[in-house]
């Protein structure tokens, strides 16, 4: 802080150096008048400016320091208050700056409620005809027709409920309720909802879960496991996707395996960002959003979830989901 106030104040330093080489200047031209006594005179007013200096550095300083250290966010601590006229100006503006946003940011807030409300309530409404498409698919016979009505029935739901889960994504800390979650059932309810995908496809599942319930909340950890699932149905051609309970140390853990195209090296760091749909030829496909594993990858982090990946291209892909202990939801209760 020093260093920034003797630059801004460099204008001060400068005309005080010049008054003193004037006094030198006018002893130099003027022999009468005593050297020693211009000498006193410039260390006086050179001890007396070094007071001035210090005491005014220590009253300007900390209006600045103070908005310096104060915090940046809108719901901040208040502004410390101003002395000097200056200080002033830069109080009022900022002050009214700050209003300003705050009514800019509430204005955001309320249209962005507004649209992920008029969203949910578009895909629950949407949600009634496809329920009575899917009943009038169940009454044909034509058996081939109705395997490729009901996968196509399939991608609508499986595309709008990731349309729902996104658009609460940004309040994911006021939908959480943490319980106890078995997790067989919740596999197996979603590995039914995929059956005639799987059918198509001629897909099974070995699944071999064991263990206690764990500590999440039932509803996103159901969302995690039918993006990982989804995205192992889709990625393979055949044969089983396997489903396993791991333990590691105190932490229960659950890894979905599928053998299918795999994810190439270059690409694996890069799975769970938002829109990547993979540069390589293992998982090209021009309908991928690159959102799935986006989104299962952020609610697994506010559920305190480790999501990881391991592949070997052409061999298949390992999605790992790793539980927290118990008491470390004491943090994730308390958001």
């Amino acid at each position: 802080m020093i260093g920034t106030y003797i630059k801004e104040r460099r204008s001060w330093i400068g005309f005080f150096l010049v008054q003193q080489l004037l006094l030198f200047l006018v002893v130099f031209v003027d022999t009468t008048i005593p050297f020693s006594s211009i000498l006193y005179i410039n260390f006086l007013s050179a001890l007396l400016f070094l007071v001035f200096f210090f005491v005014r550095f220590q009253k300007e300083s900390a209006f600045y320091r103070e908005l310096q250290e104060r915090d940046t966010s809108l719901d901040g601590e208040p502004m410390a208050e101003a002395e000097s006229p200056f200080q002033k100006v830069v109080h009022t503006h900022l002050t009214k700056q700050v209003e300003q946003y705050k009514q800019e940011a509430s204005r955001h807030r309320t249209e962005l409620e507004q649209e992920k409300d008029d969203l949910m309530s578009w895909v629950h409404e949407v949600k009634t005809p496809l329920t009575a498409m899917h009943l009038m698919i169940d009454r044909i016979e034509d058996e081939r027709m109705k395997t490729q009505l009901t996968y196509e029935w399939l991608r609508i739901h499986l595309l709008l409920d990731r349309q729902l889960h996104q658009k609460r994504m940004p309040f994911i800390k006021n939908d959480l309720y943490v319980e106890h979650v078995a997790l067989e059932p919740l596999l197996f309810t979603e590995i039914r909802s995929l059956q005639s995908w799987c059918l198509q496809k001629g897909i099974g599942f070995d699944v071999e879960v064991t263990g206690p319930p764990v500590l999440s909340d039932a509803k996103w950890l159901a969302f995690i496991f039918r993006q990982l699932l989804t995205n192992a149905v889709k990625y393979s051609d055949s044969g089983d996707i396997i489903i396993r309970s791991i333990q590691r140390g105190n932490q229960a853990a659950v890894a979905v395996t599928d053998f299918g195209r795999g994810i190439s090296p270059q690409d694996l760091p890069r799975i769970f960002d938002k829109g990547f749909t993979a540069t390589g030829g293992f998982h090209q496909n021009h309908s991928a959003t690159g959102m799935g594993l986006y989104l299962a990858k952020k609610a697994a982090d506010s559920l305190l979830i480790e999501l990881e990946a391991v592949s070997d291209p052409g061999s298949g892909t390992t999605f790992t989901l790793t539980f927290p202990e118990p008491n470390a939801f004491v943090r994730l209760t308390s958001m």
